[in-house]
């Protein structure tokens, strides 16, 4: 009981500080260029460390420290590398973004869609992108309401509500130049609160030293590491959080700003498995890996529950800000500067984002079948996005459009979806060559590599074919033009 209370004074506490800051930061109605660039009052675009910081939250999502810190107990040192390794995505992002700033003088990702491969390709990619964000409302409510009381009590959907309700509403009024300050302010608290649980953790950590894994584990661990390198060549492409960052600052403070976010970011989610560290050496048995801060008192469990709370509504601000840009001007492909009347649509996506978003939380009343498929239906996004990968790495090769674009997003999607339908089912649908490495992840890793080979060849198919026609089209044209 006691636990619930100051839990509950926990969020009350972490909702007055933002309130704070956006009172101190944010006018009732900020303007056009601020909802949705991020620029302050004056015009002034967010500087190198306000980027970095709000990048780099903004990826620590609440999900992800559970999955650092089960990955972490799983595979011991090697789990929470792998995991780490996902943040080189915005090594990846940067240097691919940057080339379509300085070598496009693309302003946004949909204008260099439309301007490659049409506007039927660019609504492919937004549909995608969309499944992405929707997954991560849900996903972060839900382990941030979970603190609150068991899935479904009273306690879990008052959270759920209450944290809802408010981030729309700081949202509504500044769009992502709330989401900035408001990162900027929970970085600082998500390091403080981080130094805090190492600070516990540590001593036992060196006094047991690293948690000895068997070969098979760490066979497994090894094959997780090599499925995240092999992702981040496309992940960072389907996460409008951080490629709309990419676009609010010029080309070089972004390009060193995602760097030092990756370095940040990866660095923090690779200290937060050391939960599941100290869970694996010392054969922590019988409770979820996050509950072992419980083990050392009632502070440590507030301070962790402070921790999910930060990183739960740093993602969730961000998320709504990207629908917002992504419903009025993405999808339109609307060019030039932001109008008032495309800010009063996005504030409206915001609260259909904020709505939707929450509906697989209701999976649980749906049967032991119909909820985790709705649940696994949101997290295709997850497995499906490897034919991004040549779409933006590859998209100065000559000759690529449409053609390339459609042999590329196909076969990833297609395989996505098998792999997602082999989970619902609980079939084999890939043969057993296909596996790599070994473990759970098996599977995954063989299917991202040939998949994204396959996805590769067919967008340089499409480029080759491209380049034909174009020569084709070319000597027609000079033949017609000397005929007499």
């Amino acid at each position: 009981m006691l636990t619930t209370t100051l839990t509950w004074a926990l969020l009350a506490g972490y909702g007055w500080f933002i309130y704070r800051v956006v009172q101190k930061t944010t006018p009732q109605k900020v303007a056009a260029l601020e909802f949705f660039d991020g620029q302050s009052q004056s015009g002034k675009a967010p500087g190198l460390w306000l980027l970095v910081a709000s990048a780099a939250i903004s990826w620590i999502f609440a999900k992800s420290i559970d999955n650092a810190a089960s990955l972490g107990n799983a595979f011991g040192i090697w789990g929470g590398l792998g995991y780490s390794f996902y943040y080189l995505s915005f090594v990846t992002a940067a240097i691919a973004l940057y080339f379509l700033r300085t070598r496009g003088g693309y302003r946004s990702i949909s204008e260099f869609l439309v301007s490659k491969y049409g506007l039927l390709c660019t609504r492919l990619f937004c549909l995608v992108i969309a499944i992405r964000l929707i997954n991560e409302v849900w996903s972060n409510t839900k382990v941030f309401s979970l603190y609150f009381g068991p899935e479904g009590s009273g306690g879990y959907w008052i959270a759920a509500i209450v944290v809802t309700v408010f981030t729309v509403y700081y949202t509504l009024l500044g769009g992502l130049r709330s989401s900035l300050l408001t990162d900027g302010a929970q970085m600082l608290l998500a390091a403080v609160l981080l130094v805090v649980i190492l600070a516990v953790l540590g001593p036992g950590l060196v006094d047991q030293g690293w948690p000895v894994v068997d070969s098979d584990t760490r066979a497994a661990g090894l094959t997780f590491c090599g499925l995240a390198l092999v992702q981040v060549l496309s992940y960072p492409f389907h996460d409008p959080v951080m490629t709309d960052r990419a676009f609010i600052t010029s080309p070089k403070v972004m390009l060193k700003g995602f760097i030092w976010a990756g370095v940040i970011s990866g660095g923090f989610i690779f200290l937060f498995s050391a939960v599941g560290l100290y869970a694996r050496a010392y054969s922590v048995e019988g409770i979820p890996t996050l509950s072992v801060p419980a083990l050392f008192g009632l502070p440590m469990l507030l301070v962790f529950n402070a921790i999910m709370l930060t990183s739960a509504g740093s993602t969730l601000d961000s998320t709504f800000s990207s629908v917002a840009k992504l419903g009025a001007r993405d999808w339109f492909n609307r060019k030039g500067n932001p109008t008032e009347t495309q800010a009063f649509l996005g504030r409206w996506w915001i609260v259909a984002i904020a709505l939707l978003g929450n509906v697989p939380l209701l999976s649980i009343y749906f049967g032991d079948q119909v909820g985790p498929a709705i649940i696994l239906a949101t997290t295709i996004s997850g497995t499906m996005v490897m034919g991004l990968a040549p779409i933006f790495l590859l998209a100065f090769v000559p000759g690529a459009g449409r053609l390339s674009f459609h042999l590329a997003f196909w076969p990833g999607l297609g395989f996505g979806i098998l792999r997602v339908m082999e989970s619902v089912l609980s079939t084999p649908l890939f043969p057993a060559w296909v596996s790599m490495g070994s473990g759970r992840y098996a599977v995954d890793l063989g299917v991202n590599v040939y998949g994204l080979l396959l996805c590769t060849a067919g967008y340089l198919l499409g480029a080759a074919v491209g380049s034909l026609g174009k020569g084709r089209r070319s000597l027609g044209a000079d033949l017609s033009a000397g005929d007499p």
